[in-house]
């Protein structure tokens, strides 16, 4: 996936960390040979260049990540798309975004026309009994806001198997814990909400997941843009929200809904948040500075 992964956990029965290790290397290969688009030989780069028309029937894993994309997909009304590949490649991002000429500059109009023709969720007919999906003709997965909040479930589901009760697990900053630390307390972790300002949250049972433009940008004849790209326009989203920091049991869903507040800007998102019940902490540029601005269920969880 392009990043680290980390474990604390209490371990009473002195288990091998090799032992551990293995388990927790295990279950991440998994996902990244299911879902990672960056393998030439994964699931999701097989189900890319398959022909049109064809169906296929996904790995439970898979089956599971994609009906929680496209759950939220109709939820938001497109903020949160599996098909956008094409997009963030035309912005020069993901593992296609660095073999298409000069990816320092943004798509002429007609390329990013031609590409929002390909992008599209309802396309993929998504059966959840048969757990498949229709490859229309040119569509491309990417699940890269969701499936690394996912393989965090997967890592600590894993652990659970060994008997450990009580751990801190993380892939590329994203987070889960279940039980306490051994001295009884909470889990906890920081989140930064302004400008030299943190917060610490404790984690008792929950995962959190944050998403923003702070590490993938990129920039061109002043212009500046975030990796994350508005599927229902085909433009960058409005840096105007720094982050989204959500709070969920599943990484999973902590993950996409961090994707799709980021989307929806902070008016919208804000709205959304308080609709749908979700813990956020949106870090906003105001004036040259970072605002942080909390839902409901962030100040009641948090």
């Amino acid at each position: 996936m392009g990043t680290t992964w980390s474990l604390r956990f209490d371990n009473p029965a002195m288990l091998s960390l090799d032992v551990v290790r293995a388990v927790v290397v295990s279950a991440l290969d998994r996902v990244v040979a299911q879902m990672s688009h960056w393998e030439p030989d994964s699931d999701i780069s097989r189900f890319n260049c398959a022909p049109a028309g064809s169906r296929h029937v996904l790995a439970p894993e898979f089956a599971s990540v994609m009906g929680c994309a496209l759950y939220w997909a109709h939820a938001s009304e497109g903020a949160i798309d599996p098909t956008v590949a094409p997009l963030v490649a035309c912005w020069g991002f993901g593992p296609d975004g660095t073999h298409h000429g000069d990816m320092t500059a943004a798509p002429e109009p007609h390329a990013l026309a031609q590409t929002r023709q390909r992008v599209g969720w309802e396309q993929l007919a998504f059966d959840p009994d048969q757990g498949s999906v229709l490859q229309p003709g040119g569509a491309a997965l990417d699940l890269s806001g969701i499936a690394k909040g996912f393989a965090v479930d997967q890592g600590v589901e894993a652990l659970r198997s060994l008997g450990l009760t009580n751990l801190l697990f993380e892939v590329g900053g994203e987070l889960r814990a279940i039980g306490r630390r051994p001295d009884g307390l909470p889990w906890q972790v920081q989140v930064d909400a302004a400008d030299g300002v943190t917060q610490l949250v404790p984690l008792a049972d929950t995962a959190i997941a944050t998403s923003g433009d702070r590490w993938h940008t990129r920039e061109h004849a002043g212009r500046r843009w975030s990796h994350t790209i508005d599927p229902r326009t085909g433009e960058p989203v409005d840096d105007s929200l720094a982050s989204v920091t959500v709070l969920h049991a599943q990484c999973m869903q902590a993950d996409a809904l961090a994707t799709v507040l980021t989307v929806l800007g902070p008016k919208e998102a804000e709205m959304f948040a308080d609709r749908h019940g979700i813990a956020a902490l949106f870090v906003l540029r105001a004036n040259g500075c970072h605002v942080p601005r909390a839902t409901s269920a962030w100040k009641a969880r948090a």
